[in-house]
């Protein structure tokens, strides 16, 4: 019996004479005819790794419009106040030659309206509009609360005939503008109290971890890596730590994003109970202003005309003068075609107000400001909207428009107003534990020895929530 030998096996290498030190001598190195055996035990490595998608994190939208702030509850409270003026777009009037309107009761359970005796209001449908006297209060039936009128400008007191027999398929619009009273009245005036409406969001618990058994941890193994802040060096086995603990920050700014609250119920594999949480776009849908389908870049002027429709919202919901607006490419693109083709934008018409009036601070930052009509606005590109791997794959939000200040509301748990910017997170803490980026290392590697597994598990948690104040103020670019 013998050994068969192959070329490629050790024996075939056995002119080759090792020596101890790294000099070239006529027997000791290795011709083109070995390199099978340098190829199997001597790889040629790249240590640096490619970056083949350049910085692949998206954090930075939060960082830029809000604040974090910490609390005790497991809830946050607000109230907002409401509006000043007397408003209603859901009037209804009696048949033809009425007398009459009606408004659903607040409640419906006999509290009193609004509107009383004495107020003059002004009723109106399109271009259509009438003047009325609030004679005094009907019978409130069914939720419904009837008012008897007299209208100023027709002899008989009656709406003229575009404005009667309106149903709540086609109601009318009614403002108050004042009152009228007679010599020597007596129970002048009513007493009305001021609105508000108060919401509420709950914190959510984010958690994630990065596990490596010991083995791989006694295998050393150096990468060369340029980090997602812009600093390079080498890594050993916990590049992979370190990447989770930034897709684990990446994960906490999106789920403030995307969180919405769940309508039924929603049980996790431990029993226990999830509620959810209204992040930005959820407030947006249900409280902001939704725009769809914006074509800024649109020939003909049809481009501005679209944006001025916006504006014209932002008159209605008194909107402050300064926003930034944070666009996928699409739509940035599309506003500055729609820019280049007015004649009046540009250096003279550019302002940084938002940025203490610093060209190069609001450069520095991705932004480039336009005025239009009263209102600023700073517009950027949101990686979040354009990465193929988060709305970019969806593609059906093109951006949003945020207020840039501070709205003071009332705090449930302080008791007094406060100012906060309009967008802004709020974490569990106390002195005894602190909840907003925990970090922490258990098993029986790397020098912690916590647990008999063989293995290092680096933890992360977060508990958070998102408050959308003024959501009146916002406005959602949406592709429907």
């Amino acid at each position: 019996m013998s050994f068969a030998t192959s070329p490629a096996t050790l024996a075939n290498l056995a002119h080759l004479t090792p020596r101890p030190v790294k000099g070239l001598f006529g027997d000791n190195y290795l011709s083109l005819a070995d390199m099978d055996f340098t190829q199997q035990f001597l790889p040629e490595v790249y240590e640096k790794e490619i970056e083949r998608y350049g910085n692949r994190t998206i954090t930075g939208f939060l960082r830029m419009v809000g604040a974090e702030m910490p609390m005790a509850s497991d809830q946050v409270v607000w109230s907002e106040q409401g509006r000043l003026h007397i408003a209603y777009d859901t009037v209804t009037s009696g048949a033809a030659a009425a007398k009459t309107i009606s408004l659903p009761s607040p409640g419906a359970d006999g509290k009193v309206p609004l509107l009383g005796p004495n107020m003059t209001v002004v009723i109106s449908k399109g271009n259509v509009t009438a003047k009325a006297f609030i004679v005094s209060l009907g019978t409130l039936a069914g939720g419904i609360q009837p008012y008897n009128i007299e209208v100023y400008g027709d002899a008989n007191g009656q709406l003229p005939a575009a404005l009667a027999d309106a149903d709540a398929a086609a109601p009318l619009s009614l403002f108050v503008y004042g009152s009228e009273y007679g010599k020597n009245s007596a129970n002048a005036g009513n007493s009305i109290d001021a609105s508000f409406t108060t919401f509420n969001n709950k914190p959510i618990i984010l958690r994630d971890k990065y596990s490596v058994n010991g083995s791989d941890v006694a295998q050393i193994g150096w990468v060369e890596v340029t980090t997602e802040i812009g600093t390079g060096g080498y890594l050993w086995y916990l590049k992979s730590e370190h990447e989770s603990r930034i897709r684990f920050e990446d994960y906490l700014e999106m789920s403030m994003v995307e969180a919405t609250k769940a309508q039924g119920t929603i049980t996790d594999n431990q029993g226990a109970t999830l509620e959810g949480m209204q992040g930005l776009f959820a407030s947006l849908e249900e409280r902001g202003l939704v725009f769809n389908d914006p074509d800024f870049g649109a020939a003909g002027g049809a481009g501005l005309a679209e944006f001025d429709t916006i504006l014209a919202e932002l008159d209605k919901q008194g909107a402050i003068e300064e926003n930034m607006m944070f666009l996928d490419r699409a739509t940035s693109l599309s506003i500055d075609n729609m820019l280049a083709a007015q004649n009046s934008y540009g250096t003279g018409g550019t302002s940084y107000g938002v940025f203490e009036n610093s060209e190069e601070m609001a450069l520095n930052l991705g932004f480039s400001g336009f005025r239009r009509g009263s209102y600023d606005f700073y517009k950027t590109d949101w990686k979040y909207l354009n990465d193929s791997t988060t709305r970019g794959l969806i593609a059906d939000i093109s951006g949003v428009i945020v207020p840039a200040g501070t709205s003071t509301v009332y705090d449930q748990q302080l008791g007094q107003n406060i100012s906060r910017p309009f967008l802004h997170i709020r974490y569990r803490a106390s002195e005894a534990d602190d909840r907003r980026l925990k970090s922490w290392v258990t098993g029986s590697v790397g020098g912690n020895y916590t647990s008999d597994q063989d293995a290092m598990n680096v933890h992360f948690l977060s508990e958070r929530t998102m408050c959308t104040q003024a959501a009146n103020n916002f406005v959602l670019l949406k592709n429907i």
